[in-house]
């Protein structure tokens, strides 16, 4: 029964976590950034923000979107022809030239290692026909996974006036991104070969990101800068089982930021397991049942990135699906725990019936009253 569906008893309580010892919570790190976030990829919660919704140019990591909409649409054995818009684009390129036929997959790894901006535009063509559509796809898709301040004209970040977006946004984007396996895995090579027709050699596409080499964990993503927007970028890093992704727009220092906001995430937060698989919770009554109550079980681990003193700002709400009715099966899913962080929701667990609940007999119910009555 979902409580959704039917009308919900809610028991509320509220209970405050004893805080615990972990990494100490140092202010923020300084950072050159206009605007930065720092994300926490397997929770969504935000670390650290700087002018997180400035609406600001974003260069390269515009492609971020480009590939998201090549993965999602189109099929990587794909033959995409080279139209002389394409080869014609200026700025950092894989040198395509005109009636050149690629499969999307090669285009997608000279779009992300080499940042070509021909490979944009014939990405762009050949998924929705023209620069302009594709565009407005772009900001569509972007809309559809709630990054609300943005606005593409293109798909590779050459400058335009109303091409923007905001570090909130484009970490968001970036979240989505990095749940595409295919997009993982482009972002985190080294180095590919794709072929050149009517050349003695094939091009050799070398990743343009320096994280790899000079963060532990480093994943990837994009960089970018044009003269308006400055110094951008997008990174992801993993460490025992946690992934960060920093966004930085018009970031002077741009490396430096991404090691101290990346250090500062893994040092000063840690994952707290602040409810357990087959933690009891609570006893709820069971109508017509032997006993009375059934225990509250949690059915899965929910863990969160708490700094230090943070457990004092958690706060959970039980809410138990209408009147249960015995017989209950020990397993059986009879609500859901909200757990809030600083009073905003950060999760779900389903509450399970932690023992078998019999339905009391005629007879048992008889005695129950004759008790009653004396």
């Amino acid at each position: 029964m979902n409580k959704r569906d039917v009308a919900a008893v809610l028991i509320v309580l509220l209970v405050v976590l004893a805080a615990s010892s972990a990494a100490s919570a140092q202010p923020p790190p300084g950072i050159s950034a206009q605007s930065a976030v720092l994300l926490d990829w397997n929770t969504s919660r935000i670390l650290y923000e700087r002018n997180a919704s400035l609406p600001l140019h974003m260069a390269s990591t515009t492609k971020i979107m480009t590939a998201i909409l090549a993965l999602e649409k189109g099929d990587m054995e794909e033959s995409v022809v080279t139209s002389s818009r394409a080869a014609a684009t200026g700025g950092s390129s894989i040198w395509l030239e005109s009636g050149e036929v690629k499969t999307l997959e090669e285009l997608l790894y000279g779009l992300m290692l080499r940042s070509g901006n021909d490979a944009a535009v014939a990405i762009a063509e050949h998924i929705s026909g023209s620069v302009e559509s594709f565009a407005a796809e772009m900001t569509l898709r972007a809309r559809e996974l709630r990054a609300l301040d943005t606005s593409f004209r293109n798909p590779h970040g050459l400058h335009h006036p109303d091409h923007y977006t905001t570090a909130h946004d484009l970490a968001v984007i970036a979240a989505h991104a990095m749940g595409i396996k295919k997009f993982s895995d482009i972002i985190a090579t080294q180095r590919a070969v794709i072929s050149w027709p009517g050349h003695p050699w094939d091009r050799h596409l070398f990743n343009q990101n320096r994280l790899l080499q000079s963060y532990r964990g480093a994943e990837g993503i994009k960089t970018g800068w044009t003269t308006p927007a400055g110094r951008c970028f997008v990174g992801s890093a993993q460490r025992g089982g946690r992934r960060l992704i920093v966004v930085f727009l018009n970031a002077p220092q741009m490396w430096e930021d991404t090691s101290l906001l990346l250090d500062y995430g893994y040092d000063d937060y840690t994952y707290r397991r602040l409810v357990g698989e087959g933690q009891y919770l609570k006893s709820v009554p069971v109508v017509d049942g032997v006993g009375g109550k059934v225990k509250a079980v949690a059915a899965a681990n929910f863990n969160y990135p708490l700094g230090e003193d943070e457990t004092k700002k958690v706060t959970y709400r039980f809410l138990i699906d209408e009147r249960l009715y015995a017989p209950l099966r020990a397993g059986e899913r009879i609500g859901e725990l909200e757990i809030y962080f600083d009073r905003q929701a950060v999760g779900v667990v389903d509450l399970m019936a932690g023992d078998d609940v019999r339905k009391i007999s005629f007879w048992e119910r008889l005695k129950r009253k004759l008790g009653r009555a004396r």
